[in-house]
Formats: C-alpha cells, sequence, structure tokens
C-alpha cells in the first residue's frame, strides 16, 4: 500500500515537472507576439498624441489667420514655424500634395462663415465667398513610427480646423450741416412730413450736437409699436410714421432736453402718415440677431439726432418730392420757389449700417428745381435799352453718393490699434441753368428712372426803344464728376471722437452758380425787325451777368443748405464711423 502511495506520488512530480517545461515553451513563442503588440500599442498612444498635438496647433493657425485676413499664409505659416512645424510646403486650388518625412503639407481656404442656426453646420462655411470673414486651415503630415517602421509605412495625419473673426464697424453718409437757417429748415421739414413744424435755430442746433444711441431708439420704437420678446432686426422689418419715430428718439437716455422737446415738437405736428421702411434707415447686420435691451460688447453704435431726423423725413415723403415758397428769404431775390424731389433708396442701402466688410450705404438720388427772379435795381443798361426782369432757373441732380467698408484691422490685437477704411465716392452732379422737359409736371420731375433734358429758357427781357418786349433766352450746364473711390482711414482717436471726413469731385474748384453763369450763353430772336441783336446781347448780356453774380453766393448757400439737411453735399460725401471692433477671432464648426 506505502509502495503505491509513493508511486503516484512520483507520477505526480513527473506530471509536474512536463506542466513547467509547457509554460517555458508557451512563454517562448508568445514572447515575439507580445512585443509587436506592445510595440503597436505604444506606437499608436504616440500617434493619438501626436495628431491631438497638431491639432492643437492648427487650431491656432486659423484663429491667427481669421484675426489677419489680409494676409493669412504669411500668419499660418508663422504659427506653424513658431510651434515646431517649419518645413511645410502650401497646397493651392487643384493640386494634391503629399507630405514626407521632413515636410508636412497645410491648405488654407479663406471664406466667408454664416453662423445662423437655420443652416445646416456642414454649410456654413462658404469658400473663397466674398467678402472673407473665416479661414480653413488643413494640415497633413507624416506621423512618427518607434517600432514600427519595420513592418507599415508610416501614416498621414490630417487635421483641419476654421475658425471665424466679425470685426465689424458702425457708419453712415451724409451726416453733416455747417449751416443753419431755421426758416429754411422748418419750410424742408414741413414739405417733406407736413404740419406745422416751426423749430428755432437753438432746436436745430441741439439736434445737430446730440448723438443718439441706435440701439436704445429701437428699443423705445418697439415700445411705440407695441413688439416685445423680439430682436432689433424684427422691429426693423416692420415700419412706423415720422411720428412714432420722432417720439422713439425722444425717448432715448441721455439725450438733451432742448433737443428731446425738438423732437416732442415734430413728432407732435407732423401730418405724415406715410408708413416708413424702418430697413431703408438702418440696418444693424448680425447685431441685429440680439434681443431687444442686449449690447454688443465693445462695438458702439451711435448716431447723429440731426440726421436721423431728416434721413427718416425723406423717407416719410410719400410723394418723394416737396415744393417750397421762399419768398423774399434770400437776399437779392424777389421771388424764390424750390422744389425738391428725393428717389428712393437703394433696398440693399441704408442710410446707416453696422457690418463687415462690403457693407455699402449710400445717399438717396436727389433733385432739386429754384426758380428765382432777381431784383432789377437800376434798369437803364444804355443804348435805349431797359432791363425788365431777370430770372434764374436752377436746375440740380445728384446721383448717390457711396461708402464701401473694405478694411478693418486691428495690428497689435489691441483696440486703440483699430483702423477700419471706407472706400467714398462722391454723387456725380449735374446743374443746369436752363428749362426742363418736367418742369409743369411733377411726376415727371420725380421720376428718377428718366432723365430730364434741358433747353433754352427766357433769362432776361428788356424793352428796347419801340420794341416793347424783347425776350432774352438762353442756357449752361455745369457738371463735376469722380467715378474713382477714395480710400478714408478712421482711427481709434477718428472713431471716438466720431470725426466726419469728407472726399470732393477731383474739379470742384468753383461755386456752383457762378459756375454756371460764367457759361452762359444767351441768344435773342425778334422776329423780322430790323435790330442790330449783336449790339443787343453785348449790352444785355454783361447787365444779366452781373446781376446774377450778384445774387450767386446766397443762392448757393440756399442750395448747400437744403443738400445738407437732406444729407447730401454738392459734390462732397460726408462720412462718419462712430464705432467698431476687430472682434474677437474663434473657432467655429
Amino acid at each position: 500500500m506505502r509502495s503505491a502511495v509513493a508511486g503516484m506520488w512520483q507520477i505526480c512530480r513527473r506530471l509536474l515537472r512536463e506542466k513547467r517545461a509547457n509554460f517555458a515553451v508557451m512563454t517562448a513563442l508568445s514572447a515575439p507576439v507580445a512585443l509587436v503588440l506592445t510595440a503597436f500599442a505604444v506606437d499608436q498612444g504616440a500617434l493619438f498624441n501626436e495628431r491631438r498635438a497638431a491639432q492643437s496647433i492648427v487650431d491656432l493657425a486659423a484663429i491667427t489667420a481669421a484675426a489677419n485676413l489680409a494676409n493669412v499664409e504669411t500668419a499660418v505659416l508663422t504659427t506653424l514655424k513658431d510651434n515646431g512645424i517649419s518645413s511645410v510646403a502650401v497646397q493651392k486650388d487643384g493640386k494634391n500634395v503629399a507630405p514626407t518625412a521632413t515636410k508636412a503639407v497645410v491648405q488654407i481656404v479663406p471664406g466667408r462663415y454664416t453662423g445662423l442656426s437655420s443652416i445646416a453646420a456642414g454649410s456654413r462655411f462658404e469658400a473663397g465667398k466674398l467678402p472673407y470673414n473665416a479661414v480653413q486651415v488643413f494640415l497633413k503630415k507624416q506621423g512618427t513610427l518607434y517600432f514600427g517602421t519595420s513592418l507599415m509605412a508610416p501614416p498621414v495625419i490630417g487635421t483641419m480646423a476654421t475658425a471665424n473673426a466679425q470685426a465689424q464697424a458702425s457708419f453712415s453718409v451724409g451726416s453733416r450741416l455747417l449751416s443753419v437757417n431755421g426758416g429754411l429748415l422748418n419750410a424742408l421739414l414741413n414739405g417733406l412730413v407736413g404740419g406745422n413744424i416751426s423749430l428755432s435755430v437753438m432746436d436745430y442746433n441741439s439736434l445737430i450736437a446730440a448723438d443718439i444711441n441706435v440701439l436704445s431708439f429701437v428699443d423705445a420704437l418697439a415700445v411705440q409699436l407695441h413688439m416685445t420678446g423680439v430682436s432689433y432686426s424684427d422691429v426693423l422689418a416692420s415700419k412706423a410714421s415720422i411720428g412714432q419715430i420722432a417720439t422713439a428718439m425722444a425717448n432715448v437716455p441721455g439725450l438733451g432736453n432742448t433737443a428731446k422737446l425738438a423732437l416732442q415738437s415734430v413728432a407732435s405736428k407732423a401730418t405724415s402718415t406715410v408708413q416708413i421702411p424702418l430697413s431703408h434707415l438702418v440696418d444693424l447686420g448680425s447685431v441685429g440677431r440680439l434681443g431687444l435691451g442686449q449690447k454688443p460688447s465693445g462695438l458702439g453704435v451711435d448716431t447723429s439726432a440731426m440726421g436721423m431726423l431728416t434721413a427718416a423725413a425723406s423717407l416719410a415723403n410719400g410723394t418723394n418730392q416737396a415744393q417750397l415758397d421762399l419768398g423774399l428769404t434770400v437776399p437779392g431775390l424777389t421771388a424764390t420757389t424750390l422744389n425738391v424731389a428725393i428717389g428712393e433708396p437703394m433696398q440693399s442701402s441704408p442710410w446707416l449700417a453696422v457690418g463687415e466688410a462690403g457693407t455699402v450705404v449710400r445717399t438717396a438720388q436727389t433733385r432739386i428745381k429754384l426758380l428765382a427772379s432777381v431784383t432789377v435795381g437800376n434798369s437803364n443798361i444804355g443804348g435805349g435799352t431797359t432791363l425788365l426782369s431777370v430770372t434764374l432757373p436752377l436746375h440740380i441732380e445728384i446721383a448717390y453718393a457711396e461708402a464701401k467698408l473694405t478694411d478693418i484691422s486691428c495690428p497689435t490685437g489691441r483696440p486703440e490699434s483699430i483702423k477700419v477704411t471706407i472706400a467714398t465716392r462722391p454723387g456725380v452732379v449735374e446743374a443746369h441753368l436752363a428749362a426742363s422737359s418736367a418742369d409743369g409736371n411733377p411726376g415727371a420731375f420725380a421720376d428718377f428712372t428718366k432723365p430730364q433734358s434741358f433747353y433754352n429758357t427766357e433769362i432776361a427781357a428788356v424793352r428796347l426803344l419801340l420794341v416793347p418786349l424783347l425776350s432774352v433766352k438762353g442756357s449752361a450746364a455745369f457738371a463735376m464728376t469722380n467715378m474713382n473711390s477714395t480710400d478714408l482711414v478712421f482711427n481709434y482717436g477718428d472713431i471716438t471722437a466720431k470725426t466726419i471726413k469728407t472726399v470732393s469731385t477731383q474739379n470742384l474748384t468753383q461755386s456752383l452758380t457762378t459756375s454756371l453763369v460764367k457759361n452762359l450763353s444767351l441768344t435773342a430772336n425778334v422776329l423780322s425787325l430790323p435790330i442790330n441783336l449783336s449790339a443787343l446781347l453785348g449790352t444785355v448780356k454783361p447787365a444779366v451777368v452781373a446781376l446774377l453774380n450778384s445774387v450767386t453766393a446766397p443762392v448757393d448757400t440756399l442750395v448747400y443748405n437744403v443738400l445738407a439737411a437732406l444729407g447730401v453735399s454738392v459734390g462732397q460725401a460726408d462720412v462718419r464711423v462712430t464705432g467698431a471692433t476687430c472682434g474677437r477671432s474663434v473657432l467655429v464648426q
């Protein structure tokens, strides 16, 4: 029995020795596989970390490029180099460049990003669309293998980032009024909005000096329109009367008491019920998506109270024209009638806008017809000739002036370094001393789709010896053009001070009416009477020209003041930037 147990024990010991041998064999066979798997795991972990590091660098490169849209390639390459990727090939459109062991490949795609939630995320970036406000950066580089180089080719690591920077500025065109004639401005406002508006020069000066916050104005306007829980753009998509607009302006916080009372007077006395499309007055761009009461960070949106009022008054005139009987208000004139027609502003171009590069604002096209009788004084001009009357038939048409936001930059990244560039072009001016095809036809005068034609008209009436009444006719034309834009650059100080900058036509060398009088051509036709017309004109023309020259200064002042009140200047475009921000470049998508 004892021997049997001993035998069994020996057998067990032998089996145990054989199992150890199996483990040794199995370990020897599996060790290489385990080492390969370990090396693969190490390489995969290293590749993951390498890709994550590359993604961080590409994110930073995209953010830097979006903040430097004028020089995106340099911004990207500099960022890559500063972060250890110094050997880079730039892939252009239509080419496919493969990375090598020593060189990465980058593709830089500027475009336009729209962050509306209604647009699918993959469609919010549009490559190559102007004006640029975003950049996509693609990077390809060979990954690093530490153990697997003999088993596989290094994989390509690909990363992509999109960054957007919404640089914006608030600017307007046509906001200057240098001198104030209270009676003229009252007549003009009454002609445009109806009623019996009678503001003093002090009232107008207070409106010229006052700035109002546009967002606060829209907040107050929403109360007038009984709109709650909406965005600024929702309010501006509606319509309002001049009374509602003036009341909302008066309710803007911080407005001086004199300006407030003046606006309340306009609101109470204006009789026009025309509903003004508010989008023709203000376009807030992306700021309009904010809810009422919210304010954009770092971007002020202010405007001239007088500019806002006269722009609204122009839009409130349902017939697009006003007729003013100015009587004896102009020195040297015995009677003065002024007609003003204002063209419909372009749908996409309001009077004031907040936007990015590419945003455009324009003045409205404007026509003025001034018919004035000149005081003759000493009517005996020699040679048996008596000057009975002299008439000044003045026609002026000004095409829209345009201001286009072309660039916003912050070279140092700080707000104090901001620069806003506005490409500005004054409207083309045509002036005539003549009769017009639209005379006597108010509809034709206000129809800007059809050009007016001009021809000789009676400038003077004379009596010569036995001829009781002789008509002297004539005409003159004058044009001021500036087809090229001029860049106006506004720095931080200009924006803070809300400085007005002006672009003038290149050939504006003389006053408007003086230039016309200088070119005046007169003729006289007396049927078949034996009268020496050359001698007659030699006597009449100097006297007529002298009389007209005597009234050119007050007539020019009248014309300039009327146009300036409408936000239009003869041969000039006035631009003001009241707020700007370079925005913060951020990753999107």
